[in-house]
């Protein structure tokens, strides 16, 4: 995940694993927030909820049009293969948050993720530091976009391979939120994988993946 780390770290390497999709919105959201010192590593709670195609292939009767259509519920419920990804991440990226506690949500809708990260605000932190701590983490970031919390949504996302990073925080009730919007199939799966290629051979990250349908800044 190039926007989790040095870039020139993927420059040299040699092999490069993608994180999941869902691992990737959780982690963005949560790197906004730790990184500008606005939550407490520990204690981190991400409510992600995906699209039909986050949810795997396989052609099962709980994921048939019927069955979601009008629908909403969790899923693999406290053992779901992306918590220990996310974990994994944050430690890579220089926060070890320890134990992640995730649960995945299942839309009637074809593609998407937004994901909401919990943290446990740091004394004398506010709303005001949450909004800069995401202007900050997206600046340079050719593929992250700074929105109000309200304004991160799916449709902007779609088809691309940009992520939408918002943040508030409460200190009466000493809790900060993230919220992070992505496109499973692009910047959760093959855009990434092609934003990765591009730094390992040498060509501008974007290339390729700026001139997506809907990737207008």
């Amino acid at each position: 995940m190039p926007e989790a780390g040095a870039s020139s770290a993927i420059r040299e390497a040699r092999l490069v694993s993608n994180p999941g999709c869902f691992a990737t919105a959780a982690t963005l959201g949560a790197l906004a927030l730790l990184r500008g010192g606005v939550i407490e590593p520990a204690g981190i709670v991400i409510d992600a909820k995906s699209g039909t195609t986050g949810a795997g292939k396989k052609a099962t009767e709980d994921f048939s049009f019927s069955e979601i259509d009008g629908d909403f519920h969790a899923y693999r419920i406290l053992k779901h293969q992306h918590t220990p990804e996310i974990e994994r991440a944050l430690a890579l990226a220089g926060h070890d948050a320890g134990r992640v506690t995730f649960t995945a949500h299942l839309l009637p809708v074809r593609r998407g993720i937004l994901a909401t990260v919990y943290g446990r605000l740091r004394p004398g932190k506010t709303g005001d530091d949450a909004t800069r701590a995401v202007a900050a983490f997206v600046e340079g970031k050719p593929f992250l976009r700074a929105a109000a919390p309200q304004a991160v949504r799916l449709h902007p996302v779609l088809g691309t391979n940009r992520v939408l990073l918002g943040a508030d925080a409460d200190p009466e009730r000493g809790v900060a939120i993230a919220f992070a919007a992505i496109d499973n199939l692009v910047k959760g799966a093959a855009g990434q994988a092609v934003q990765n290629a591009n730094l390992m051979l040498g060509l501008a990250e974007t290339a390729g993946l700026d001139g997506l349908p809907g990737s207008a800044p």
